[in-house]
């Protein structure tokens, strides 16, 4: 059977401390950035000190902050403090305090995405790899992003993530057939946590 095209960013699958924080740290969200992040999304960071969602498209230089899981804002529109699993990207009278794990050993279950026909193989593991954002559900606030395939996994330094491994297990589940659309496991490349190079 195939795989389903249905990414949902980057879900936690080991690193520091345990489920459901996963030793989150806080990071700050400009009030008037109108990018809306959602849960399971990578963020970058910026040289004004916060964090947003970044352009991952064309050279592949990408320094991420980390995966973003929720927020906190004070809502203009209902006078009151909301605890969010994504931003909306509006509605904030002060800025955001977003929860990011950026533990330098976290690892990720993540689809593979950008083609139809080609999906993550063996052959790739160890390899550095792209994300592309896709679409995010407002009604969920779930991710919509995905290792992007047609960036080919290669050994540039500066790409986010490198790919471990393969999910084939259980045979038959969501994403472990080979071909377009799989699961993979990956962990950090090139995350501010264990990146000399500042963006400031």
């Amino acid at each position: 059977m195939a795989n389903t095209n249905a990414p949902f960013g980057f879900r936690q699958w080991s690193g520091t401390g345990s489920a459901p924080t996963y030793e989150q740290v806080a990071m700050v969200i400009d009030k008037d950035d109108t990018n809306a992040v959602y849960w399971g999304d990578p963020v970058v960071p910026l040289n004004t000190g916060y964090v947003s969602k970044g352009d991952p498209s064309g050279a592949p230089t990408v320094q991420v902050a980390g995966i973003f899981y929720g927020c906190k804002y004070l809502s203009t529109s209902q006078k009151r403090t909301v605890w969010s699993n994504y931003w909306p990207g509006s509605d904030a009278s002060a800025d955001v305090e977003a929860y990011v794990v950026n533990d330098p050993n976290a690892k990720f279950i993540a689809q593979v995405g950008g083609s139809s026909s080609v999906g993550a193989v063996f052959g790739d593991l160890n390899a550095n790899v792209q994300f592309a954002y896709g679409t995010g559900n407002a009604n969920t606030g779930i991710s919509g992003a995905y290792v992007d395939i047609s960036v080919t996994p290669t050994t540039t330094a500066t790409l986010p993530f490198r790919l471990i491994s393969l999910v084939t297990q259980p045979p038959g589940g969501p994403g472990t057939e080979a071909g377009a659309y799989n699961y993979v496991i990956v962990a950090f490349n090139n995350v501010s946590t264990k990146q000399l190079t500042s963006v400031g």
